[in-house]
């Protein structure tokens, strides 16, 4: 096969590879995989963001703050069992991510909280984002809108 030949195939490889990746995010030593949300109801709010934040370098980071045009107030949450009671709040100093690990923002545990929601979530559409880093500083990302029953993010 001519060079010319290799050199197209690998382009056409690399096309049809995009859309995979085009979903994974860098700042820093901080990997951002697959960031989505649910779709909303059109009353509604409040909507969750989910988001792997993986750590390749050698000291801890922390996820400050979440910014976006698409509600009034971003929040970084938890939720977790309060004796019998599922209870959620805010993480007032952040999310840690731990060197040479990764934190996993998902429905029921951690989450981005879109509070007053500027219109509903409709699936199909993205939502821009700003996570804030203690250490990488600022990113800008997509969140993908999934059906409103995704209990995780769609493979690609």
């Amino acid at each position: 096969m001519s060079f010319r030949c290799q050199f197209l195939v690998a382009l056409v490889g690399v096309a049809f590879a995009t859309p995979v990746f085009a979903h994974d995010y860098k700042v820093g030593s901080l990997e951002i995989s697959h960031p989505w949300t649910r779709a909303t109801a059109p009353t509604a709010k409040a909507g969750g963001g989910y988001v792997v934040i993986t750590n390749k370098g050698a000291t801890a980071d922390r996820l400050v703050a979440a910014e976006s045009n698409a509600s009034q107030k971003v929040e970084i949450h938890e939720m977790k069992m309060d004796g019998n009671v599922m209870r959620m709040r805010e993480l007032a100093g952040g999310l840690e991510i731990p060197p040479g690990g990764s934190v996993m923002l998902k429905p029921g545990g951690y989450h981005i909280m879109f509070m007053e929601l500027k219109a509903p979530l409709a699936k199909g559409n993205k939502v821009p984002v700003t996570l804030v880093f203690e250490k990488a500083g600022k990113v800008d990302v997509d969140f993908a809108v999934q059906d409103m029953g995704s209990a995780e993010p769609m493979k690609h």
